[in-house]
């Protein structure tokens, strides 16, 4: 853990970096871009939102360098600070920064998901009474959607559920096929999966659950030509998801 002396440092040095790379930039003056860029996110946005934007970005751009490392939610916002990554993408609730900018992409909708034979199936509506003795498959507690589903809950006078937690979205929708439990999952994750009958969303949602896939950079950083023509990239891609979605 960095001091705030050293933050200080780091955020100057990578200042300097920045303006060097700006110079660089002005005096090749160069159609093509070429260079590196540093992309993190956490593993439901890599598998189910970026891949659209990767390809766009590479087919118009194929000089740069996209380096992809995949990070926690709780972990992805210090890697602006730290200067490891450029840009991250983020499945949060509004996140408010001094020190980043933050652009809200796709509202994502939540959902419960079991398999077509589970009893709860073909019930056109549902109560909370009816999710007593049932099995949740979700992702681990510090996971921001986690905590939201634990705080629905709990706001209801519930606190005794009963979870089995996963570090993944594939994990948990493999286990509800198999009639393990409920899967409380994006849907984002498992249009495949409703499209071939493996999995059917309840009929139940969590009231004021508002999660967003989200856009960061650092306030600071120089918005090179490779980083402003991602960020154009991901707001085209995530723009046609939008519309697909209304």
């Amino acid at each position: 853990m960095l001091t705030t002396a050293g933050e200080r440092f780091l955020t100057h040095v990578q200042g300097v970096l920045d303006q060097l790379e700006q110079a660089r930039s002005i005096v090749h003056d160069q159609d093509e871009l070429t260079g590196t860029l540093t992309i993190s996110a956490n593993e439901v946005l890599c598998a189910y939102r970026l891949p659209g934007v990767f390809h766009l970005f590479r087919s118009r751009y194929p000089g740069v360098q996209i380096v992809f490392r995949s990070v926690s939610n709780l972990q992805l916002k210090q890697t602006l600070f730290d200067g490891t990554a450029d840009i991250v993408f983020m499945l949060d609730e509004p996140i408010r920064s001094s020190g980043l900018t933050v652009e809200p992409m796709v509202e994502e909708q939540f959902r419960f998901f079991a398999a077509p034979d589970h009893r709860l199936a073909n019930r056109t509506s549902l109560q909370l009474a009816d999710f007593h003795d049932e099995v949740f498959l979700t992702n681990e507690k510090g996971c921001t959607y986690r905590s939201m589903f634990d705080r629905a809950f709990e706001k209801e006078g519930i606190d005794t559920i009963t979870h089995l937690e996963f570090q993944n979205a594939e994990a948990i929708k493999q286990c509800a096929m198999a009639r393990i439990g409920i899967a409380f999952l994006p849907e984002v994750t498992t249009k495949a999966e409703v499209e071939r009958n493996e999995l059917v969303a309840l009929p139940w949602n969590i009231p004021d659950l508002h999660v967003y896939t989200q856009m960061l950079w650092h306030k600071d950083k120089w918005l090179s030509p490779i980083l402003s023509a991602f960020i154009g990239a991901a707001r085209e891609v995530m723009a046609a998801e939008n519309s697909m979605n209304l």
